[in-house]
C-alpha cells in the first residue's frame, strides 16, 4: 500500500458541505480532487488554472455589503400601474 500523509486545512463549513455535494454528484471525494489538483500543478508547473481578482463597480460593491448586512434596496410592489410607471420612468 502507498504511503501517505495528512494535511489539515481549515473551511468554513458551509463551503466544504457544497463541495463535497458537487464532488459527490461527480462520483469523488475532497481526497480524490485535492489529489487531482496537486498532480496538475506538477504537471504544469503552476496553479492549473486563472486566479483572478474580481473587478466591480463601486455600486455593486455597495450593493453586495448592503445584502450581507440583510438590507433589502429592492422596491415591492401591490399596485402594478405603479410598477410599470417606475419601470417606464428608468428609461
Amino acid at each position: 500500500m502507498t504511503r501517505t500523509d495528512n494535511i489539515n486545512i481549515r473551511v468554513e463549513p458551509k463551503l466544504k458541505k457544497e463541495v463535497e455535494e458537487t464532488l459527490n454528484d461527480l462520483g469523488m471525494n475532497i481526497t480524490d480532487a485535492v489529489t487531482i489538483f496537486f498532480k496538475q500543478i506538477i504537471m504544469t508547473e503552476s496553479i492549473p488554472f486563472m486566479i483572478k481578482k474580481p473587478r466591480l463597480n463601486a455600486e455593486t460593491i455597495k450593493v453586495i455589503e448592503d445584502a450581507e448586512k440583510g438590507i433589502n434596496l429592492s422596491k415591492g410592489y401591490t399596485d402594478l400601474d405603479e410598477m410599470w410607471k417606475d419601470l417606464e420612468e428608468e428609461d
